[in-house]
């Protein structure tokens, strides 16, 4: 059986100046077939091309949040810290392996508002001063994070909500950011109830998709297994 390589966007570490990993991103690519790889922090784009060569599929891991100026605002007090390093890496290599490639790739929390900015669509740099709804939900529940917080509504006719044969799921939620305009290249899959995008997908792609929840903190739950598996199967080629 063919074992696709999934190349895993680091997290880091400001205080020890280093790169690092939380073993649930790797425990969902290797329980739904997958090998993962930690890649490093680079924006050369002949090494950027050199890593979409050797992957199957690409995993956009949580983390910092991403710079305003990639979408033309000021950094807002609000807004939390921002590494340029990873900012300019996964804007080079979303724009390879998606734009160009065609290579499956999966976000997770910043992952999708990473894809949204890159295809042109805007955030909120702090959704409780930013997001006004009659129906608040909390989006930042802190520890433990591996159990659900909140609810979100799956749009049907969308792949999600094929894949979950549900109208709603559980999810936890650890952001305070979140997609505003959402990009014209995206299709929102999911929302909660504060009307908050909680999933995306690129349609005219083999398969783009994320969610502002961590399914990797949550893979006792049989949905977040679920998107793992889909994100592998979509990676697979023939042997």
């Amino acid at each position: 059986m063919y074992i696709p390589i999934i190349g895993v966007l680091p997290l880091w570490d400001d205080e020890k100046d280093s790169l690092w990993m939380l073993p649930g991103y790797f425990d969902g690519i290797k329980s739904a077939g997958g090998l993962p790889v930690m890649l490093p922090l680079i924006s050369d784009k002949a090494r950027i091309k050199k890593i979409c060569d050797m992957v199957d599929g690409l995993l956009f891991t949580g983390g910092h949040d991403v710079s305003p100026g990639l979408y033309g605002e000021a950094v807002d007090d609000a807004c939390g810290p921002i590494c340029k390093a990873r900012d300019d890496m996964e804007t080079v290599l979303s724009k390879e392996a998606v734009l160009n490639m065609d290579i499956p790739a999966f976000g997770i929390c910043r992952g999708l508002q990473l894809f949204n900015v890159v295809l042109g669509g805007t955030l909120y740099q702090d959704i409780p001063t930013q997001l006004i709804s009659s129906r608040p939900v909390g989006h930042q529940q802190g520890q433990p994070d591996d159990v659900p917080s909140h609810s979100v509504e799956l749009n049907k006719g969308t792949p999600l909500h094929g894949l979950f044969g549900a109208g709603a799921i559980e999810v936890n939620s650890t952001h305070h950011q979140g997609v505003c305009e959402l990009s014209p290249q995206l299709e929102c899959m999911a929302v909660a109830g504060d009307g908050l995008i909680e999933a995306v997908r690129m349609p005219d792609r083999k398969f783009v998709w994320a969610v502002q929840w961590h399914p990797e903190c949550m893979l006792h739950d049989p949905h977040s297994r679920k998107l793992f598996e889909a994100f592998i199967v979509a990676c697979m080629k023939p042997v």
